[in-house]
């Protein structure tokens, strides 16, 4: 306070008397200026105390407006919470589960994919389509005609046209372990097709060779041509005997 009563200008007044009313005004204006004074200083100390307080990283919050409250969906009604249905549910799903809908099942059904290729099914194996080339084309009527390669062995008879299976597969028989020494057949041996087998069992054997020729002198027994083949063979069995 001393201070700023000795910072204050001090008007130069002459070496006169002051009247009792310049005295009076000279006052005032020195307790205004010490008020004013004291005001300041009280704010700044205030504004000082609350910066300490709050911490120089703390952030000052704006305060929310109170008067603007939602509504809850629950609500509390004798110790029962209810739910307030028309807020929770909009009024379109509420239509709608009010009318009636038809279910539609969905069972899975038949593969849609186009490129899948067609089998038989899953209770014949899943069989692919008979892709009938000309190899496998001959390998099914030798199979047809197979009662031939063997006589000992008999077949059931099929007399109707010739038609390939619409599902069939080809495959390779792999001998197990045990089956090593009983039934293995030599590489030598193996073939690639029916037909490969066929031709090599008639080379080893000459069967169908053989069958032919006996077929031929049953046609042609009691023929000219018969007794030309006689008399063909007698000659030369004298000319070489």
């Amino acid at each position: 306070m001393s201070a700023a009563l000795a910072q204050a200008p001090v008007p130069q007044l002459e070496e006169t008397e002051l009247s009792d009313e310049q005295i009076q005004k000279l006052l005032q204006e020195a307790e205004a200026r010490l008020l004013q004074s004291v005001s300041v200083v009280s704010d700044s100390l205030t504004q000082a105390d609350s910066n300490s307080k709050r911490g120089p990283n703390s952030l000052r919050i704006p305060t929310l407006d109170n008067y603007i409250v939602e509504r809850p969906y629950v609500s509390e009604k004798d110790n029962i919470a209810t739910i307030d249905k028309p807020r929770v549910v909009p009024a379109s799903d509420k239509k709608l589960a009010d009318t009636i809908r038809t279910v539609v099942s969905e069972a899975p059904g038949p593969s849609q994919d186009n490129n899948a290729k067609p089998t038989s099914g899953p209770e014949w194996f899943n069989l692919p389509k008979t892709d009938l080339t000309p190899q496998l084309k001959r390998d099914l009527q030798l199979l047809r005609m197979r009662s031939v390669l063997d006589p000992k062995r008999h077949y059931k008879k099929d007399n109707g046209k010739f038609k390939p299976p619409e599902y069939s597969q080809v495959g390779t028989i792999v001998e197990g372990p045990t089956e090593f020494f009983s039934a293995r057949i030599s590489n030598k041996d193996r073939r690639k097709t029916f037909v490969e087998e066929a031709l090599s069992t008639e080379t080893s054997n000459g069967r169908f060779k053989r069958k032919y020729g006996e077929i031929q002198d049953a046609k042609t027994s009691g023929r000219k041509a018969h007794y030309k083949s006689l008399k063909g063979r007698r000659t030369g069995n004298k000319k070489f005997g």
